[in-house]
């Protein structure tokens, strides 16, 4: 068996299929994941969901692991080609010991992987750093001879449907509700979205709804502008109100009013937020370092607290359980709701919230986005930094940032690299989870001062980098 340790990253495992991700890893990685989990419960006897995306090697992958468990005596119920928000749900509604999803979320068709849970909870970090370590002493003496644990189907997506179509049935009564056009991008959310948007009486058009692991017609990442050009064309021609996109696992949502403009996350999680607090005043809700500011003191101003923490769902989720926060979101278009949900991020659930806001609401979001303050900012920049360097350079920039008189900085937060606040806007350098790469954005309330941050900041960055200071 061959083990690739670049496949074991901060949130899931992922690679490219049939090259450092085959049949044999992922028996192995079966029989890894049986050891910790026993291990963990204290249970010999086992059994957890499997569920997998659409992506065309998803199913062989499937066979593959379901074997190594069962050569480890656990029970696997093969949930089917699923988005990974069903696959979640099964952890809550069926008596589970753990799960498997099977997906490479908007990578491309010729990557696969694992999100692997321990009970209701996804691991992370140090968890995944553990299967792989289990993998890598795995004996010989290990190689399945004998299948102790069975699988059985199970149809969670039925009841995955009828329970959103409960949740959300006093929908049907409105008279008037907003009509949605809805990209699945051919990942593994759309027919479920689709379905129970119809179900509850909205004038949907569905389009790249059929799973196609090829992902013909666009990339399946709804963050990304390019991505929603088909979204944009049909809401300027054809009269809707309201674009959702998913993106490959349906774990991330999309969204592009009717005059084209894109709702970006933060200013998603902010609309959720004021929804919420009407009926929680001081609850708390959580955003990640890339967020606006504007999200901030939006939840503020509406009487709720907002949490700035670490970029990375895992960490989200984690965070959210120990603030016992009912929102949180990052601007990846991940959004979590414990408030009347399980506190996961699900695309399919976050649409269906979105429109009830606006059925129920009556609300114009066109309006209400420019009622915020308006700022100006930049996407995510990525600066090439060795993996050995990253940690490094990140905390000689913090010293570095602290001399520099010209930035005029008032704050500096160091909860997950180093955000700085200066009198009109603020910077962000932090390591990459996933990539040899630093992430850096800016937000300032003018063009000039926020081409000043940028400048001055990637100036210093690349100095560092090159050890030339």
């Amino acid at each position: 068996m061959r083990i690739d340790g670049s496949v074991f990253r901060e949130y899931d495992i992922r690679g490219i299929w049939n090259k450092n991700i085959d049949a044999d890893f992922c028996i192995g990685l079966g029989e890894a994941f049986a050891k910790y989990l026993k291990s963990k419960t204290g249970k010999k006897k086992l059994k957890i969901s499997v569920g997998y995306d659409a992506r065309l090697s998803s199913k062989e992958i499937c066979d593959a692991v379901c074997f190594g468990l069962n050569c480890s005596g656990i029970d696997v119920v093969d949930i089917g080609l699923v988005a990974t928000p069903v696959q979640y749900f099964s952890l809550f509604k069926l008596n589970l010991d753990g799960g498997i999803m099977i997906t490479a979320s908007h990578n491309p068709p010729q990557y696969n992987g694992f999100k692997l849970s321990v009970g209701k909870e996804t691991l992370y970090g140090s968890q995944i750093l553990e299967i792989r370590d289990i993998m890598f002493n795995l004996n010989k003496t290990d190689d399945c001879t004998k299948k102790t644990g069975k699988i059985d189907k199970y149809d969670i997506l039925k009841e995955y449907e009828e329970y959103m179509v409960e949740s959300f049935a006093h929908l049907k009564k409105a008279k008037k509700k907003p009509a949605v056009v809805l990209d699945a991008g051919n990942g593994a959310g759309g027919i479920a979205g689709f379905s129970i948007m119809k179900k509850l009486g909205y004038d949907v058009k569905g389009i790249f709804i059929e799973p196609d692991g090829n992902f013909p017609n666009h990339h399946p990442d709804p963050t990304v502008e390019e991505n929603l050009k088909d979204l944009k064309a049909i809401l300027k021609n054809n009269g809707y109100d309201i674009g959702i996109g998913y993106d490959g696992d349906a774990d991330r949502i999309g969204v592009v009013l009717k005059n084209e403009e894109i709702l970006y996350g933060d200013q998603l999680l902010l609309l959720f937020a004021e929804d919420i607090i009407k009926k929680n005043k001081q609850a708390k809700i959580i955003g990640e370092v890339k967020c606006s500011e504007v999200l901030y003191s939006g939840i503020e101003k509406s009487g709720g607290i907002g949490i700035m923490y670490k970029a990375g769902h895992s960490l989200i989720k984690s965070k959210m359980k120990e603030e016992n926060a009912l929102l949180a979101g990052e601007m990846s278009g991940h959004i979590f709701f414990a408030d009347r949900y399980f506190g996961y991020d699900d695309a399919i659930y976050a649409s269906l919230r979105l429109l009830e806001i606006i059925t129920m609401e009556n609300i114009d979001l066109i309006d209400w986005k420019n009622s915020l303050p308006k700022k100006f900012n930049t996407p995510e920049i990525r600066i090439d930094c060795p993996d050995s360097k990253k940690l490094e350079v990140v905390e000689k920039i913090i010293d570095r940032l602290k001399a520099q008189n010209s930035l005029d900085i008032k704050d500096i937060n160091t909860i997950d690299g180093i955000r700085f606040s200066t009198n009109d806007g603020w910077g962000l350098v932090r390591a990459s989870n996933t990539q040899p790469s630093l992430v850096l954005r800016f937000e300032a309330g003018s063009k000039e001062r926020l081409s000043f941050l940028k400048e001055q900041t990637i100036d210093i960055v690349k100095k560092i980098i090159d050890n030339k200071l």
